[in-house]
């Protein structure tokens, strides 16, 4: 005797399916899309976050400066992100313990940093941007945190 149900054989027919059985769900959670659509009055969700527009220009300008000139910025402009900024070679890394909120995230992305996932930590160029290495840079380069070197 042959199964009477068609087995899914395409992503889509699998997708459809899944959908189907998702509704009929008895834990009482809803689907992405059903969340979204109840009480639904035409307008986008909105955040309780401030919004972190980001500068590209200056972004562009801001990763284009040398390590210096970014210490020197940072020092005078952003003096919480000296205290945590760490020259390794010609990049900067600032590491933060735990996430932060986006209005930090998008003044750092702003000064010319990005985020390493690789590191968990923020980085800025320092004006040259290379391939990326499979090593740990602070081994041949060294690393010191320019906060420490001056006197206070």
């Amino acid at each position: 005797m042959k199964d009477d149900r068609t087995k899914p054989n395409s992503r889509a027919q699998k997708n459809k399916i899944m959908k189907r059985t998702s509704k009929n769900s008895k834990s009482g959670l809803q689907s992405l899309a059903d969340q979204q659509t109840t009480g639904n009055t035409g307008e986008s969700p909105k955040s309780n976050l401030p919004d972190p527009s980001i500068n590209f220009e200056r972004r562009r300008a801001n990763r284009a400066l040398s390590a210096g000139q970014l210490l020197s910025l940072l020092q005078t402009h952003e003096p919480r992100f000296y205290e945590l900024a760490e020259l390794v070679g010609k990049w900067v890394w600032i590491k933060f313990d735990g996430k932060q909120p986006p209005t930090i995230t998008g003044a750092l992305a702003e000064l010319g940093f990005h985020w390493n996932n690789r590191r968990q930590l923020w980085q800025h160029p320092g004006g040259q941007i290379r391939a990326r290495e499979e090593f740990d840079p602070r081994s041949k380069y060294g690393s010191q945190f320019p906060s420490d070197l001056q006197p206070a």
